[in-house]
């Protein structure tokens, strides 16, 4: 920092803001929320962006000033205020959220190439492609581009140029350049073809005489405000979380008490623009009261299509985007299947992360931290394997992000209304947000209060017809999933602890009888939940909590050639 101080090497507050600009919205961001409220997401962005944007910004570059000496990480802030084993739970859930969008990215590489190959969306169909084999595909595509990465040292590079030239030819909003270091051309090049995608829109929508799928009145854009309506404001909060990956950089600012704000009411203008105009230019072409239930995993494909027929150049719009989109998502899921596990294995302390983990190879990769991961995922893939179709499965997988990510935004408000509390004068800062402590804090509370709502909401299944068995099925492994993703890493300091104890964590047999346990009791509870079975969730809670029984009494025993007890 002082040599950096030196050289005058400042980032100005332009190139912060588009920094936080690349890591918050895109333009999946704002199909899936149009899917969820149709034109009255206009009023619901405006509320996020001036109301929990803004303020979620600032409140990580004040975490970003206060611990810049830790490297700004969102682990290390809970570290910081609470001690090493809340940091180790704040690093395991911030890598668990990012599984569920590992499968969804390794999910979407297949439906890439079933529109880069047909052109449209008949490969979808269950006679053609049911979900047992649509499952198995992505757990192949998923394990060879994870060999693939680690067998050729170069691929993860070469697959990242290609993904991201791939999308900014095709004035995409998804901008790889950013993982090279170049965020400040990525967000103005995502800003300008943002501009672009909207022209284009609104030149069909000229061309069309005016006519529009999707009537445009004030009634439409006025939400709804019920219990539906609020289970989904998770997805939005999924859309717009991010902006913490920039708070390293809040004190290479030269003057961060006035440029950081700048940057931030930058940022919620640059979204508000995208999201509003964005979500016009899909009324233009989707009919919002009549949506496809499929907009999520298609609603790209449906656009560019009508695009396409529109200015006379058939599919030709789709071909290119299916391939360049496929590019992308591999380079987005080599570098995420990577950077996920070494963050997680690197960022965790000897005392809670068990040393079978942390094993390295020849190479210095963490195999066993790679295989976790793969488990995982096939896990998370497995318990969707009984959804009806492929659509089913991919605004599953998309809402259980919708309800992990805002889980762990949670830690973020938490440590700032540790570090703004009774001791606030512990943690001094070069940047700071709202003089008042008292009243900081209780912005804090209100943003930790409204994540935490929208995060327990979130569990109620979208796009299903609420009661039917499809939606008390998704609900069921929405809880299971969580369960074992957050559960895991409460039980690790415990093997961590054996370990020390006894020289291993367990033998072979033990190993053998737990894992075939968990792994019998996911099949069983999986099948369970996609039957018609009264009382199903009664039975799933007994058969869970009898099978984690036996896993504790099988785990508790002594392992056989463990050394003497300290």
């Amino acid at each position: 920092m002082d040599e950096l101080d030196k050289k005058g090497n400042y980032i100005s507050w332009q190139t912060l803001a588009m920094m936080a600009f690349v890591t918050v919205i895109g333009l999946e961001d704002i199909m899936y929320n149009f899917q969820n409220q149709g034109m009255a997401v206009i009023t619901s962005w405006v509320l996020m962006m001036f109301l929990y944007v803004v303020p979620y910004a600032l409140i990580v570059g004040h975490l970003g000033s206060v611990f810049n000496h830790e490297g700004g990480g969102l682990s290390s802030w809970v570290r910081a205020t609470d001690g090493e084993f809340l940091g180790y739970f704040t690093a395991w859930t911030y890598w668990a959220a990012s599984i569920p969008y590992v499968v969804d990215t390794a999910n979407s590489l297949l439906v890439d190439v079933g529109w880069g190959v047909t052109g449209t969306d008949e490969f979808e169909d269950p006679k053609f492609l049911s979900t047992a084999m649509f499952t198995a595909i992505t757990f192949v595509i998923f394990i060879l581009l994870t060999l693939l990465e680690h067998k050729f040292s170069k691929s993860m590079e070469v697959l990242s140029n290609i993904g991201g030239w791939a999308m900014f030819i095709m004035t995409i909003l998804f901008v790889l350049l950013a993982f090279a270091g170049l965020a400040n051309i990525g967000g103005w090049a995502m800003f300008i073809m943002t501009i672009l995608f909207v022209l284009l829109a609104f030149a069909g929508l000229a061309k069309s005489g005016g006519k529009t799928a999707t009537p445009f009145t004030w009634k439409t854009i006025i939400p709804k405000f019920d219990l539906k309506y609020f289970s989904t404001v998770g997805m939005l909060i999924y859309a717009v979380n991010g902006s913490e990956l920039v708070a390293p950089y809040v004190t290479r600012m030269k003057d961060p008490k006035r440029e950081f704000p700048k940057a931030m009411i930058a940022l919620a203008l640059m979204t508000c623009f995208l999201t509003i105009f964005g979500s016009i230019a899909l009324g233009i072409y989707i009919d919002a009261n009549h949506m496809p239930n499929d907009l999520k995993m298609n609603g790209e494909y449906y656009v560019f299509g009508a695009m396409g027929k529109q200015f006379g150049v058939g599919k030709l719009f789709v071909y290119i985007y299916a391939w360049a989109s496929f590019f992308y998502n591999a380079a987005l899921l080599s570098v995420l299947l990577d950077a996920m596990t070494r963050m997680l294995i690197s960022d965790t302390g000897d005392k809670y992360m068990p040393k079978f983990l942390k094993k390295t190879n020849k190479d210095g990769l963490p195999i066993n931290g790679y295989i976790l991961t793969v488990f995982l995922s096939g896990f998370i893939m497995v318990l969707g394997i009984f959804l009806p179709d492929m659509n089913d499965i991919f605004n599953w997988l998309l809402n259980l992000n919708g309800i992990i990510s805002p889980a762990v935004t949670c830690w973020i408000f938490y440590s700032f209304m540790k570090v703004r509390g009774k001791n606030s004068s512990k943690y001094p800062s070069v940047y700071r947000y709202i003089k008042n402590d008292t009243f900081a804090w209780w912005v804090g509370f209100a943003l930790l209060a409204v994540t935490a709502v929208a995060t327990v909401l979130g569990f109620m299944p979208q796009d299903v017809k609420e009661g039917s068995w499809v939606w008390w099925y998704e609900l069921s492994i929405n809880i299971v999933a969580c369960l074992v993703l957050i559960g895991l890493g409460g039980i690790f300091p415990g093997i961590r602890r054996r370990e020390e104890e006894y020289g291993l964590a367990f033998d072979k047999q033990q190993w053998t009888w737990m894992i075939a346990l968990v792994l019998g009791s996911i099949v069983f509870n999986v099948w369970l939940g996609g039957t018609t079975i009264k009382l199903r969730a009664l039975y799933i809670v007994i058969e869970s909590v009898i099978a984690l029984l036996a896993v504790w009494l099988i785990g508790r025993r002594l392992p056989k050639g463990a050394k003497a007890s300290k």
